[in-house]
């Protein structure tokens, strides 16, 4: 069953939100453009958007959300980070969400953001007692973060652009 035009714009419109929301941490990103994909296929009964065509998807949405877990890492690890300065800013970043929920209200996403970063600094400061290496590698990361940003907003668009080629052809 091919669902009305309007259903297609309503979904769309989502979809859209969720692509902002991989620039805007602050909203739902590629798993949001995601499940509307799939609310749209089981309500069309798998119509236009079939098995492959959501499998496909499915794949591209894992890559660009799994992008957030490991870009930033492997920007780290390219500056020269050990791993133990990567799990502390991990823990870092944690209590940087939490603080940036509960105390400054600037948020979860930027609270981690700082959190990570500076924890990463710190434990590279310590290792190495140089600033400017330390600095170097917190930039590694930061570059690794971007490049999950882009990953994530590339993927999105291709999820998007597959969802209105398969929902048009009909």
């Amino acid at each position: 069953m091919v669902l009305p035009m309007w259903a297609f714009w309503i979904a769309l419109a989502v979809m859209l939100v969720g692509l902002l929301g991989v620039i805007l941490p602050i909203l739902p990103g590629i798993g949001l453009i995601w499940l509307t994909i799939l609310v749209y296929a089981i309500a069309e009964r798998f119509a236009t958007i079939d098995i492959i065509t959501l499998a496909a998807i499915t794949l591209l949405g894992a890559a660009g959300f799994s992008a957030n877990l490991w870009a930033g890492h492997l920007g780290a690890k390219a500056g020269g980070a050990a791993l133990s300065s990567l799990l502390l800013g991990f823990l870092t970043g944690l209590a940087g969400a939490l603080i940036g929920v509960i105390l400054l209200g600037v948020g979860a996403i930027a609270g981690a953001i700082i959190g990570a970063l500076l924890g990463i600094i710190i434990a590279e400061w310590r290792r190495r007692e140089d600033w400017r290496e330390a600095i170097k590698v917190g930039g590694g990361w930061l570059a690794g973060c971007a490049l999950s940003g882009l990953i994530q907003f590339i993927t999105g668009t291709l999820m998007i652009l597959i969802f209105v080629w398969q929902a048009l052809k009909g």
